[in-house]
């Protein structure tokens, strides 16, 4: 969990949440629930060969090249357009972070140098050091964006 020192909860480090605007990196999509409802976690359970499910890739796809202005031949991770298994995940690739990366630096007026850096320091490493892949962990990454120091 996240306090701040006035003892306002921001979320949780555990658990996904929306981010919009341009000025944010926005985390993987949800099923749960409405979309990030802890009380209803879950995926979506459409398979491979659900057309509702190919159908919400391609326009997920084709929503994310757009909002970072990518090529439309421009490679997108697959955690930038499917939901985890429990719809809350609260990491995102760090490719995926760095396809972002234009976009914040552009609305927040900062360099991509420094955002970089932001995302090294809130990049969690591989379980036990050899599990997984490393992720970004999103809710502490916005909150270094909006901390005075980002912003300097």
């Amino acid at each position: 969990m996240i306090v701040d020192p006035d003892g306002t909860i921001r979320g949780s480090k555990l658990l996904g949440q929306a981010f919009a605007g341009p000025n944010y990196f926005h985390p993987r999509p949800s099923a749960a629930g409405n979309g990030y409802d802890a009380t209803s976690s879950g995926g979506s359970n459409l398979g491979p060969t659900s057309q509702k499910l190919n159908d919400a890739i391609k326009e997920r796809v084709d929503g994310y090249r757009k909002e970072n202005g990518l090529n439309a031949d421009k490679f997108v991770p697959a955690d930038a357009v499917t939901a985890s298994g429990s719809g809350l995940d609260p990491h995102i690739s760090l490719r995926n972070a760095e396809l972002q990366t234009p976009r914040v630096a552009k609305a927040r007026a900062v360099s991509e140098e420094k955002l970089r850096e932001l995302i090294r320091q809130n990049t969690d490493a591989r379980d036990f050091g050899l599990l997984g892949d490393p992720g970004v962990n999103v809710l502490s990454l916005n909150r270094a964006l909006d901390s005075s120091a980002a912003n300097r």
